[in-house]
């Protein structure tokens, strides 16, 4: 894996992750599909089961990483604030788990879940494989590498990624039965996730040598190219449901 030249900046290793996100995200089938109205409502249906396995399991992702970092607070407290946004910063009823089902009940008010509100339907092996490609990830990972997995390898482009689906749910053909309820994706794209970027931003643009941008560069991009593979992947398992 190419990495950066010890004259370039983490301004440098920015924009190298935003030719990733441009390649690997937004010129993907899936992005392209939802963007155009491609897709049936049944499968948006599906995808909207599958998303909410990602968002529930992201808390993990993050304890994980937590458990990566050093015993000092400017390393673990921007991830546990990230964390406690999550939890809705402990007010009742506003975490995200609670949020996307705002988008979850909107798709398929009648979806079947059960007590704790969990869909019933299996998670998608492309789901779960990303999941688990993560948490695994920080088992091993020096601090610096589980920061910049959260930072560049998903927080630094989440926000737009985000957005992008928000624009795509948008489309005419999903909104016919029933208008979609999006202010989950709205809420990540608008504020959130730049706070959170913003976050670990402010530790790894302290690391200036060479060595250090070559290593979160190729994390940022390792991570990154995993949560692309998901989104293909269920790409490919929505087009082969039929109405």
């Amino acid at each position: 894996m190419q990495g950066v030249s010890p004259s370039q900046n983490y301004i440098d290793v920015e924009k190298k992750m935003r030719q990733v996100v441009k390649e690997d995200f937004m010129g993907g089938a899936f992005f392209k599909h939802l963007l155009q109205g491609a897709y049936t409502l049944s499968q948006i249906k599906y995808f909207a089961i599958q998303y909410s396995y990602y968002s529930r399991h992201f808390p993990r992702v993050l304890g994980a990483a937590i458990s990566a970092m050093p015993p000092v607070d400017t390393w673990w407290v921007p991830l546990a604030d990230n964390l406690w946004d999550e939890a809705g910063r402990g007010l009742k009823g506003k975490s995200h788990e609670q949020l996307y089902k705002t988008f979850l009940f909107s798709v398929d008010p009648d979806i079947t879940v059960d007590h704790q509100g969990v869909p019933t339907a299996p998670m998608s092996l492309a789901v779960s494989e990303a999941i688990d490609t993560f948490i695994q990830f920080f088992r091993n990972a020096t601090p610096l590498q589980a920061m910049a997995a959260v930072g560049l390898g998903s927080e630094m482009f989440a926000g737009e990624v985000m957005g992008m689906i928000s624009k795509g749910l948008q489309h005419p053909s999903y909104n016919q039965q029933q208008k979609l309820n999006v202010l989950f994706w709205d809420v990540h794209a608008d504020e959130h996730e730049p706070h959170h970027y913003q976050l670990c931003k402010d530790i790894l643009a302290q690391y200036t040598s060479p060595d250090d941008l070559n290593i979160m560069l190729d994390t940022g991009r390792e991570i990154a190219r995993s949560e692309a593979v998901m989104y293909a992947k269920l790409h490919e398992e929505m087009i082969r449901i039929k109405e």
